[in-house]
């Protein structure tokens, strides 16, 4: 018996040696006569590691050899705090900070001496938006909402799972530019139907913007308010990118496309190319929905916002967007050229500032709600934003994170291996809706409690009372400079007295 055993495992041996030996005269072949790559046909078999070491190197960089505030776009210090919370296991560490205090850009907030004593604290209130200008204005509870990301983009679990984490967490939901998906209502949170450049969801059979299904949407309870997106911080000037892979017959039906092929938005509306035309549809969309409407975009320079404000003024405060989101060029969760992701649109730390002035400046800061965006995953950034003059912080990334999501970088590949950018059924069944829905919520509420505490600590009562003097910057020579000083506040209507 033992000397079958024998023979067979000898055979099988031979037969995994011949096997082995075979694919290496095939690879030889294959190298030393292709043109393509010069590696492999200088150095056939033994080049292929090369191309395998390139396309894993990432990975080992991240778990081996980076440390803990190095790695872009989120390092593993910002991701393992993003972890903490959405695990309900509160930010805290020992031993002294890793955050380098004297590094450019670096935020330090200003703590009172007397700071806010636990009996005299305040919840920080809610906001309406729309409120005087519209039928059914939309009364806000978060500071921290989910950022647009759309069903296409993200998988059906992960939406179920943002869903139900909102709806527990009393946030809100952005649909992002791929249209309403029964999912979003899943968990009957609070949605906002953002209108795309290709309307997807929301067109008629041409692809047209679609009155009659605003209105049908308009009649859902769980949608508060309507978003027409300009730009995007991934690909400011560029339409979304949706690959054909991942374009399945579900998704086709839901934006009313073909299935199966690139799903490709215009790089804008072909109905807006103006700040006039860009106020018809606001006030369009706002009297057919009855709801609030408002506008995301990245920002460029100085001028859109400035004229869009004189367009305002001249016409009347019925005409204003009921809120501005504001997304930074650091980069967002979908697909885009690196050109437009590493190079285009200011980032929200110098995008935000100079919109939250020019609404003061034009006597608009009271009508428009200021919405930022753009890597304000931690609680610190995201107070940093209210202090700046925002009233509420929109994450996309940060919910990813509590999803589950480790930075693979296959967003647009249809491999994502948390399943939280892939329509693989196979992959999508390691993220659990009963278990990531308790983590969105976590993380959205942890998130709200942690600006809360920062906001005490600077002596402030609730989170909205922070101001530009509770936050300092650190500047190119490691001494740091009051937020009130490098953007002082400009002088109320000052632009309407000029006028």
């Amino acid at each position: 018996m033992s000397g079958m055993l024998g023979v067979v495992s000898y055979g099988l041996g031979t037969i995994f040696g011949f096997v082995v030996v075979a694919t290496l005269v095939v690879w030889f072949i294959q190298d030393v006569t292709q043109k393509k790559h010069t590696v492999l046909r200088n150095y056939p078999v033994i080049g292929r590691l090369r191309y395998f070491m390139e396309e894993l190197g990432e990975y080992f960089r991240q778990y081996f050899f980076m440390n803990d505030r190095e790695e872009m776009p989120f390092n593993r210090a910002t991701r393992g705090w993003v972890y903490r919370l959405a695990k309900d296991e509160a930010g805290v560490i020992g031993f002294g900070s890793t955050n380098n205090q004297n590094e450019p850009g670096c935020i330090i907030f200003v703590n009172a001496p007397y700071p806010i004593l636990e009996e005299d604290r305040l919840p920080t209130p809610p906001l309406a938006i729309g409120e005087g200008y519209c039928k059914q204005p939309f009364v806000a509870k978060s500071v921290v909402n989910i950022s647009g990301m759309s069903f296409g983009a993200i998988s059906e679990p992960a939406v179920r799972a943002l869903s139900r984490g909102a709806a527990t967490a009393g946030c809100w939901m952005d649909t992002g530019e791929g249209g309403l998906s029964p999912f979003h209502l899943e968990g009957n949170c609070d949605v906002i139907m953002q209108i795309g450049t290709a309307n997807y969801g929301i067109r008629d059979a041409d692809g047209n913007f679609s009155r009659q299904r605003a209105r049908e949407i308009a009649e859902l309870p769980q949608v508060k308010a309507f978003e027409i997106k300009l730009s995007q911080g991934a690909k400011p000037g560029k339409g979304g990118v949706l690959p054909g892979a991942k374009v399945t017959q579900q998704i086709a039906d839901i934006r009313g496309i073909p299935a199966h092929a690139d799903s490709i938005s215009p790089n804008r509306h072909r109905d807006i190319a103006n700040a006039d035309q860009l106020l018809d549809r606001i006030a369009l969309v706002r009297d057919l929905t009855g709801k609030p409407v408002g506008l995301k975009t990245a920002v460029g320079g100085w001028q859109f916002i400035n004229e869009l404000a004189e367009a305002v003024n001249r016409r009347g405060l019925e005409y204003a967007p009921d809120f501005i989101a504001i997304d930074g060029g650091e980069g967002g969760s979908g697909a885009a050229p690196q050109a437009l992701m590493d190079h285009m649109a200011l980032s929200i730390n110098e995008a935000l500032p100079r919109v939250v002035d020019a609404l003061i400046e034009s006597g608009l800061r009271e009508r428009v709600r200021v919405i930022a965006a753009g890597k304000l995953v931690t609680s610190a950034r995201a107070a940093w934003a209210l202090c700046v003059g925002a009233d509420f912080v929109n994450s996309a990334r940060g919910f990813m994170f509590a999803l589950g999501c480790i930075q693979a970088l296959r967003c647009h590949e249809n491999t994502c291996p948390t399943g939280v950018t892939t329509h693989n059924h196979r992959l999508q069944r390691g993220l659990v809706v009963e278990e990531k829905y308790l983590r969105v919520a976590h993380y959205a509420m942890n998130m709200n409690k942690e600006i809360d505490m920062i906001a005490h600590s600077c002596g402030c009562r609730h989170a909205r009372e922070l101001k530009r003097e509770h936050v300092r910057v650190v500047q190119n020579a490691g001494q740091s400079v009051a937020l009130n000083v490098l953007y002082p506040y400009p002088e109320a209507n000052a632009k309407l007295r000029a006028g």
